[in-house]
């Protein structure tokens, strides 16, 4: 955490950052529910045009995730992390597909500056690992998604056995400082995030760049994580709804 988030937190001031997500299927801006690709709803056909949008209104980071990458096993979506990285002065991480250097390669040098790692952190922890050593945890976010507290891979098409808490622990102890947890029970459903599993990590894990995703309905939630502390807060089909304006984003960082 930055001594001025330090010192927002200290005084009481708002400061959880939040981050609008892009998910992409074809290229497109879309949104699944509970990850499942049958469940798609096309919110907009130009990524760039709803990445703009964001910027306009005072909006610095932006969480992209290309579904078709994650479903392929590599990436797919990297011409349109360009142009957004391109044509926009967004702070972009980018997950979804990840799975080897050359993978990696392509994403920092089409735009992104974090890349988000969650399947290849279950499945191939040696990469995983190396990548943390080549690129710093500031470059490094690690993906603990999850389905009851089990960590879910490849797209959320798997639920494996190992623990949520045990799976962040095994990393933080490698030099991990960012993490972004997904309840996928609740992601895309506007039922509320997962304040219990939020106030365990918070708790177990002092000082971790936790941002808390999947649930989002409101303003209110956002304020809720505000207030325990959650540094960040992604956030997609609330906003693409209408559940929360940006005009609202923006009131918030008054």
């Amino acid at each position: 955490m930055n001594s001025k988030n330090q010192e927002l937190r200290d005084s009481g001031t708002s400061q959880i950052t939040i981050i609008p997500a892009i998910d992409l299927i074809d290229a497109k801006c879309v949104r699944l529910s509970q990850g499942d690709y049958n469940q798609k709803t096309v919110y907009n056909e130009n990524p760039l045009e709803v990445a703009k949008m964001f910027e306009d209104a005072g909006i610095t980071r932006l969480h992209l995730v290309d579904l078709d990458g994650a479903k392929a096993q590599h990436i797919v979506n990297y011409k349109v992390l360009e142009q957004l990285a391109g044509k926009t002065d967004l702070v972009i991480d980018f997950g979804g597909g990840l799975k080897t250097n050359d993978d990696l390669r392509i994403a920092f040098e089409s735009g992104a500056q974090m890349v988000t790692g969650g399947s290849i952190a279950v499945k191939d922890r040696e990469t995983f690992l190396s990548w943390i050593e080549t690129y710093g945890p500031e470059k490094i976010i690690l993906g603990a998604d999850a389905k009851d507290k089990k960590i879910a891979v490849s797209g959320w098409q798997e639920v494996s056995e190992l623990s949520i808490l045990d799976f962040i622990e095994s990393y933080t102890s490698k030099g991990i400082q960012k993490v972004i947890s997904t309840d996928i029970v609740r992601d895309g459903m506007l039922t509320g995030p997962s304040i219990e599993l939020y106030q365990e990590i918070m708790q177990k894990f002092e000082g971790l760049e936790l941002i808390a995703s999947g649930g989002i309905a409101s303003m209110k939630d956002i304020h809720e994580l505000n207030e325990m502390g959650v540094p960040g807060v992604i956030t997609g089909k609330a906003i693409y709804e209408g559940k929360i304006t940006l005009a609202q984003i923006e009131q918030f960082y008054i």
